[in-house]
């Protein structure tokens, strides 16, 4: 399947990375559970599943050594857990887990098991808050049975931890994007990276399932009006949502992390959302090139807080970017988000999932023909 940068899409003036994906940021790993079943409904099967779990993994030990986070909201109909957390110590301590809202619970249980063995002191010395949000997916999948498992969870954490440096991260229908609609076509999982004028590297993940067809836009072309419908309109699925993740390797702080999520929701908004009354747009952002101690206070810690990335050798800790220097960050921020977008319907085939309900995959040649009707590609 196409990517933007496929179609002669160039989105913004800054150079993608190697993989033009959030992977392009070293250390950060990306890992996807897909769950696709055809099932009757119980007691004799457990119904149509087109959903998933997908995990963006930071790198390192985030329990020993967090890094700096923030976050922003730009329509709160949705779910972020740690997000209260990350707000008031502005770092995160575990890997972001994406999937489905009635799956939160599942998923939530399970990165609390899958974290505990791996690491003794969360349960007996201190406990974690592991961050899990959310877009619905019941448009195609039967949200009244928990169809996401522990195993899943596992599968999603174990790819991510082997994905570090490897290829592009797959796109679309797969993992927490299997059951997600972006603008009347079939939308999920979507990443790009950026390489800002310092050198540093801004990636973002994003889980997309928000928009109108009327309002798609594609490199400044009103793409959903100008596509012929092949069908007749179905009902429209539900408002939707859009989880964004950023992640950047330069050594910036939780505020400038919280700035720099925010930019999220203009790049959203290049595309067509106008983040609805019933949408969740939530946005967050990792930055890799500062990292803590682990978190003060009620949870039984000693004091923390986010200092230099620990250095062997006796290198000297990295230069703090200051507020002043965060444009490029900023402008890298909003290209990735659109392209992201564009990524994740593009790569994505017609899905049909519970009672028949469709999300059609957005047309690769049609939107070729009209980019370069309007000399766009």
């Amino acid at each position: 399947m196409p990517r933007a940068a496929d179609l002669g899409i160039k989105v913004g003036i800054l150079p993608s990375g190697p993989t033009a994906s959030i992977i392009d940021v070293c250390g950060v790993g990306v890992g996807h559970a897909t769950v696709w079943r055809d099932e009757p409904p119980p007691p004799a099967g457990r119904g149509i599943a087109r959903t998933g779990v997908t995990v963006v993994d930071a790198g390192g030990n985030l329990f020993r050594s967090p890094v700096p986070a923030g976050g922003a909201v730009l329509n709160g109909a949705g779910e972020c857990t740690g997000f209260i957390g990350i707000s008031e110590w502005g770092i995160t301590e575990t890997p972001v887990f994406l999937t489905s809202t009635m799956q939160v619970g599942r998923v939530y249980d399970a990165a609390c098991e899958l974290l505990m063995a791996e690491e003794p002191a969360i349960g007996s010395e201190t406990v974690v808050i592991p961050v899990v949000a959310e877009c619905d997916d019941s448009f195609l999948s039967d949200a009244r049975r928990m169809q996401v498992t522990e195993e899943d969870v596992a599968v999603a954490l174990r790819a991510a931890r082997n994905s570090i440096g490897g290829p592009a991260p797959p796109e679309g229908a797969v993992g927490a994007g299997t059951g997600m609609t972006c603008f009347e076509f079939k939308g999920g999982i979507g990443t790009a990276s950026r390489v800002t004028p310092s050198g540093h590297t801004v990636g973002v993940l994003l889980l997309s399932n928000f928009g109108r067809r009327e309002r798609l836009t594609v490199d400044g072309i009103p793409v959903g009006r100008l596509l012929p419908r092949e069908q007749p309109p179905q009902p429209p699925p539900p408002a939707g949502s859009c989880i964004v993740v950023v992640v950047t390797d330069a050594p910036i702080d939780a505020a400038a992390c919280a700035r720099l999520a925010r930019r999220a929701g203009l790049g959203l908004a290049r595309t067509g959302s106008t983040a609805s009354h019933g949408s969740g747009e939530i946005f967050l952002a990792l930055a890799t090139g500062l990292r803590g101690r682990p978190a003060a206070g009620g949870h039984g810690r000693p004091p923390g807080g986010l200092g230099a990335r620990p250095s062997g050798g006796g290198e000297p800790p990295p230069t703090r970017i200051e507020a002043r220097d965060l444009d490029q960050f900023f402008a890298a921020v909003v290209e990735v988000t659109e392209e992201a977008v564009l990524n994740s319907m593009l790569a994505a085939p017609t899905v049909t999932g519970r009672e028949g309900n469709t999300s059609p995959g957005l047309p690769a040649g049609q939107v070729r023909q009209l980019l370069r009707t309007a000399g766009h590609a």
